[in-house]
């Protein structure tokens, strides 16, 4: 239930929209009950009149109708159709704020959630689950209080026919209650079971997507369809048993609504033979019963819509109640101006508590404008220290400063905004070059796009395409080679213009062409920055200021590339075996 307490502040500013609603809505539902009435005038008053002559009959009769088909006719559409719009309506706009708060939500989220979280089961709830929730405000705060209203009046009126047989009609009710409180608490579970088996789906579904190029590389076809077969059963095998005790459900209740009828059909008729009933009254009678239990009916559908809906609520919280790794302190402040000199204070750091400590005490002093290349056997720690600048993650202990500040004293997002970062696996979005370059500043003109792509050796690929800066890049870049999207996105950072400039990767697995034109790129825009490149080959790092070993999440040795290679420690035997392994590579070593 606490779920349903906290939807309410996406339902709060659009009570009054609601409760208009509501309001057309009982006029709506209201008018059909003029029915059994009509029929109960028409049998007792009319037909069955002694007194009157045919014609007069006739000219009440026509009354009568002429009334009611102004009625059902002319005033009963628009009514309608403002009901159905402003339900609608408000129903969307609940769900455009729900996910606006959670995109802006997923947004803070930190790199270890999105680590241990498939994308398709985020995108699940955002999408599915979000939409569930839609039930809960047409059904839960429209549609069944219309129905009850529908049924209260309809009682009132029957009451005012016939006292006994009211009580009769409504005799069962309390079976309903009881049976809402032994069926719907476990189809609430369920729903919940069945909805995280379908976002299971979902995930695996959009990994193996993307992942369509190494099954297809390996033949693993047979094998993925057995992968996923076992999420799909597992699916089908949750539905299954909602299915089932959903079914159990309604045939227990549509009993109860069928048995309700049935037994006011058998009083009405012997009230009627022992001569305490007219005629119109058993046939308006008959008619309000229908009145009474199809808003009943209704009602039972709407608590199995409600279960559904209220579970996808709690798998919404869910992910709304993730916290945030990274938050900013209440006090921090935004990052304005930015030298760039940088220092590592003791910085230890692990990724959880229990986990094994990946940076260990941490020191390091870099000035503006100082190129520092971090090299180093994989998993040492490289790219967890540049991780920790941008705040992707906090130290353990310790401090990093930029300019003799504490990072996380300063605002994230603004501290972010003055790095620029280019990694191995740059993501592009599946839009427009032009799109992709200017989120390095979205405000940038067409003019400074197209410079930015000149600095970062792009703009001569991009002009032979068909569509120039205009062509769609596809999904992730699919359609251009990988040292275009370098280039791109080396180009997004020349447009951004950042102080400090981290580079992870950004040469490595490329042909020597597009290595040349990105190497050359890079020298530019390191130029004047404070930049931390990570790197494998240690070739493309040889013009750094300083060299930095880390093995093991410790600094072993340190110094210029030339430096290094006098000491002749563990860089110099590191960058020997890379030589041996590729003698294309033109040695430094004794330079």
């Amino acid at each position: 239930m606490n779920s349903i307490k906290r939807y309410f502040e996406f339902v709060k500013p659009y009570k009054w929209r609601i409760l208009i609603t509501i309001l057309i809505g009982i006029v709506k539902f209201g008018i059909p009950l003029l029915m059994p009435l009509i029929v109960k005038y028409v049998i007792d008053n009319i037909v069955g009149a002694d007194t009157l002559s045919q014609g007069e009959k006739l000219n009440q009769l026509a009354l009568i109708v002429g009334g009611a088909f102004l009625i059902f006719v002319v005033l009963r559409p628009p009514i309608e159709y403002y009901r159905q719009y402003l339900a609608q309506w408000t129903g969307n706009k609940i769900l455009y704020d729900i996910r606006e708060r959670l995109f802006d939500h997923i947004q803070k989220l930190s790199l270890k959630f999105y680590s241990q979280t498939k994308t398709g089961e985020i995108i699940s709830r955002v999408i599915h689950d979000v939409e569930q929730t839609k039930n809960f405000v047409m059904t839960g705060l429209m549609n069944i209080w219309l129905d009850m209203v529908t049924i209260l009046i309809a009682i009132g009126i029957m009451l005012t026919m016939n006292v006994w047989l009211t009580i009769v009609a409504i005799a069962l009710f309390p079976l309903y209650g009881l049976s809402v409180k032994i069926f719907y608490g476990r189809l609430r579970n369920l729903t919940r079971e069945r909805s995280q088996a379908l976002a299971q789906v979902q995930g695996h579904l959009h990994e193996r997507v993307q992942g369509i190029p190494v099954t297809r590389s390996f033949a693993l076809e047979d094998y993925e369809e057995e992968q996923f077969d076992k999420q799909n059963r597992n699916f089908l095998n949750r539905a299954i048993d909602h299915t089932i005790w959903n079914a159990k459900t309604f045939a227990v209740m549509n009993t109860i609504t069928d048995l309700g009828p049935l037994i006011v059909v058998g009083f009405a008729g012997y009230f009627a033979i022992t001569g305490n009933l007219t005629v119109g009254t058993i046939a308006a009678f008959v008619g309000y019963m229908d009145r009474v239990y199809s808003p009943l009916r209704r009602l039972i559908s709407s608590s199995t819509v409600l279960v559904q809906s209220i579970a996808s609520m709690d798998r919404v919280y869910e992910l709304l109640d993730e916290a945030y790794d990274i938050k900013d302190k209440p006090n921090a402040k935004p990052l304005t101006k930015v030298d760039g000199d940088i220092t590592f204070d003791h910085v230890t750091f692990q990724y959880e508590k229990d986990e094994e400590v990946v940076l260990q005490d941490i020191s390091l002093e870099v000035n503006k404008g100082e190129t520092i290349a971090l090299v180093g056997m994989s998993g040492g720690g490289k790219s967890t220290i540049i991780s920790l600048v941008p705040r992707f993650y906090d130290v353990t202990s310790g401090a990093i400063r930029v300019d003799g500040v504490d990072i996380r004293d300063i605002q994230a997002r603004s501290l972010r905004d003055k790095i620029g970062m280019v990694l191995q696996d740059n993501i592009l979005f599946s839009e427009s070059i032009a799109m992709n370059i200017r989120m390095g500043n979205p405000d940038a003109t067409d003019e400074e796009v197209v410079d930015a792509a000149k600095l970062a050796n792009a703009h001569e690929f991009i002009s032979h395409l068909h569509d120039g800066y205009d062509t769609l890049v596809g999904e992730r870049g699919v359609k251009l080679s990988g040292g275009q999207k370098q280039r791109i996105a080396i180009a997004r950072v020349f447009l951004k213009n950042p102080p400090i400039l981290i580079l992870d990767e950004a040469t490595s697995a490329l042909d020597l062409e597009s290595e040349h034109l990105i190497q050359e790129a890079l020298e530019k825009l390191a130029s004047n920055r404070t930049t931390f490149i990570v790197a494998h080959r240690l070739s493309t790092i040889t013009h750094a200021d300083r060299i930095i070993l880390i093995e093991e999440g410790n600094v072993i040795e340190e110094g210029s590339h030339q430096e290094l290679m006098k000491q002749q420690g563990a860089y110099y035997k590191l960058y020997q075996v890379q030589q041996l392994d590729d003698p294309n590579e033109v040695s430094t070593a004794n330079k």
